[in-house]
């Protein structure tokens, strides 16, 4: 009995522990879970109190966008207002990769029920998605037309990640014909961007796809561009927009009205012919660019949203080069063109007097030399003072001055006239040519190990001194010399735009046709060289021909610019040389001589024989002052190629919304109808 007893006891022992451990494990758990509640509870006090307004900040960011609105490009009209590059709205249809189900190919071929996709759509598409980031927009077709866009906007519901959206979409009215100086517009590139980076220019070109790649375009980009707007939209779980909560409109860009009439230009490009070469024409009494062609020429619409791989090396590989710009980027020998400035250097250096006669046979020596320097005319012009050797076009006349005065002498004479500088045109990369000088040749030749070669031979003057040799310079510095030449010494810088029109703030920009500088020479010695190239046109002179029946002054200067050496004594025989081998043909014209209102440089490429472009002077000098300053020339504009309707489809611009319609020609009379303000801005640098 006893052990039964002790037995019990021990067995209640045994009980009571465990319910002690099962409490206090109980307690430690409902303290563990009061605290755990603690915590969660001061982590909702915190955010909820204490970040409540970050986090409503943020959660409204998440529900309300802010989608840039790209402003509309600014026109570029001619100076009666005729619309050269414009905008025009349509429907592009696009995908955006990262939101597409399944694969795009498959997406692509449902898509053709509803629209028709070329395969010249399917190329640009494929090319733009190698260099687009998966959730931007990349086009597929860049202009739908209004039953493709109305039966596909009805299906959209059932293409995710496929969008119809307005664009802007840029057109060159008159493609070939102001290709050179209107250049174009291009998607932005990597290169652009990093540039924009480093401009701190980022803001302004959000939601902008393209920007100004060459000639006005790119020089005036941050005028034509304008600033962009926005839209604050709020959106839903899914990401798509509820509604629009407050709207910011873009500005639009600027209008650039150019101090050239279309007419003239078309005139221009109707004498070359389809010749190579290039025609400028400026006013000498503002500097304003009065026609500018250089052909072959190119359809610029074919690089605004990425130009083929066959059609860039059809382009590229053209031995007529269609894509250089001749007028500020061909380096030509002037030929004979450089004999008046040179003249100019003889009589202001005081090597001769405006008698001053000296001999000009057929051929000459440097003393103490057997080699023949020859004249054009083997039984040369036997003696002649300046204005005679400009009019006959006396090479050996020079060749004697020259060699005489010499290089150092003669270049800082010859750099007055804007030789070997560039003009400052309004047009990015122009070359700058080349003036031959002591300095120049070291420069040129530095690495050469013959002494002789890097020092400058007073031989090389001889033919320096009839623009062959070293010179090298492009037709728009021979017309700006000889603009400045005819306007007695008094010098405009080029510039092709003679208005920016701002029609948001309603004010006129008038690029200032402000003398940059005044040649220091006598008046006396102009006048003289400036009847010397009246001459010219008169009997006996080089371009007579042209001044048959001439009913207002005219001065000019023929040349002939060697393309290859010929061998002592040979002839020269155009037809036994490749057509790239034979001499250019020059001509520089200004008229009236008395007060002269045009001023021209024509250089027909392998044209041969100076007085073959002179012609080409006479007819457009006509044009301008018998025909459009008379107020002769057809009103209104020429036709533009094909039809006034765009006949290539290039983007420019995402828009929100519906298409909007771009400034048009009525609101550049409205502006100068409304202008509040006019400025005047010194010279053509924007």
């Amino acid at each position: 009995m006893d052990n039964n007893l002790y037995q019990y006891t021990g067995h209640d022992h045994d009980v009571a522990s465990r319910q002690r451990d099962f409490m206090l494990r109980l307690v430690l758990a409902f303290a563990l879970m009061v605290v755990l509640f603690a915590l969660l509870l001061g982590r909702f006090v915190y955010l909820q109190v204490f970040k409540h307004h970050e986090y409503v900040a943020q959660a409204n960011t998440n529900r309300i966008s802010l989608v840039p609105t790209p402003p509309i490009r600014g026109e570029i009209i001619d100076t009666n207002g005729v619309v050269l590059a414009s905008n025009y709205p349509a429907y592009s249809l696009e995908i955006v990769p990262g939101e597409i189900k399944g694969k795009t190919e498959d997406t692509i071929e449902a898509l053709r029920a509803y629209v028709d996709i070329t395969p010249g759509d399917l190329k640009r598409f494929r090319k733009f998605r190698a260099e687009y980031r998966s959730f931007e927009n990349i086009p597929l077709k860049l202009k739908l037309q209004p039953d493709e866009a109305a039966r596909l906007s009805a299906q959209l519901y059932r293409f995710k990640g496929v969008e119809i959206n307005a664009r802007t979409f840029r057109n060159y009215r008159y493609p070939e014909l102001t290709a050179h100086f209107l250049g174009y517009i291009g998607r932005i590139s990597d290169r652009d961007q990093k540039k924009l980076e480093e401009e701190s220019l980022v803001s302004l070109y959000r939601g902008s796809t393209h920007i100004g790649k060459s000639g006005l375009e790119g020089f005036y980009e941050r005028q034509l561009h304008g600033t962009p707007g926005y839209q604050e939209v709020e959106k839903d779980a899914y990401g798509h927009v509820v509604r629009v909560l407050k709207t910011v409109p873009a500005k639009t860009g600027q209008t650039l009205r150019l101090a050239m009439d279309i007419r003239l230009q078309q005139e221009a490009d109707r004498l070359m012919n389809g010749r190579r070469g290039a025609i400028i024409a400026l006013n000498p009494q503002t500097g304003g660019v009065l026609a500018f062609v250089s052909k072959p020429s190119f359809d610029p619409n074919l690089f605004i949203d990425g130009i083929d791989s066959d059609t860039w090396k059809a382009l590229n590989e053209d031995w007529q080069r269609p894509l250089i710009n001749r007028v500020t980027q061909g380096l030509y020998p002037p030929g004979s063109t450089f004999k008046p400035f040179m003249g100019m250097a003889l009589l202001e250096s005081g090597k001769i007097t405006q008698t001053t006669v000296v001999p000009a046979p057929g051929a000459w020596s440097i003393p103490g030399s057997r080699h023949l320097f020859r004249d054009s005319v083997r039984r040369g012009h036997g003696s002649a003072n300046l204005s005679k050797a400009v009019q006959v076009s006396s090479d050996t006349f020079f060749y004697r001055l020259g060699y005489e005065l010499g290089i150092d002498k003669t270049a800082p004479y010859l750099a007055e006239f804007g030789l070997g500088s560039p003009t400052g045109i309004d047009l990015p990369n122009e070359y700058k040519g080349i003036l031959p000088s002591r300095e120049w040749k070291a420069k040129r030749f530095a690495k050469s190990k013959d002494p002789k070669t890097r020092q400058w031979q007073p031989s090389e003057m001889v033919s320096v001194s009839i623009g062959q040799g070293y010179n090298a310079y492009t037709p728009l510095q021979m017309a700006h010399a000889t603009a400045s030449l005819a306007n007695d010494g008094v010098v405009y810088r080029p510039h092709l735009v003679k208005e920016l029109i701002n029609h948001e703030r309603r004010e006129i920009t008038l690029i200032s046709p402000k003398p940059e500088r005044s040649i220091p020479f006598k008046q006396s010695n102009f006048e003289y060289v400036k009847q010397a190239m009246a001459r010219v046109l008169q009997p006996g002179g080089t371009a007579h021909r042209i001044g048959h029946g001439l009913p207002y002054t005219m001065g000019g200067k023929t040349g002939t610019a060697q393309v290859v050496q010929i061998k002592q004594g040979a002839r020269y025989n155009a037809a036994a040389l490749a057509e790239q081998h034979r001499d250019h043909a020059w001509f520089i014209s200004f008229a009236p001589v008395e007060k002269p209102q045009i001023a021209i440089a024509v250089l027909l490429e392998n044209g041969g024989w100076g007085a073959s472009a002179a012609p080409l002077a006479r007819s457009l000098s006509d044009y301008y002052l018998l025909a459009l300053k008379a107020g002769r020339a057809p009103a209104g504009a020429v036709q533009a190629a094909g039809t006034s309707a765009p006949q290539q489809e290039n983007t420019s611009q995402t828009v929100t919304g519906a298409p909007a319609s771009p400034p048009a020609a009525s609101v550049f009379q409205q502006a100068y109808a409304t202008a509040g303000n006019v400025q005047t801005a010194s010279g053509a640098t924007p």
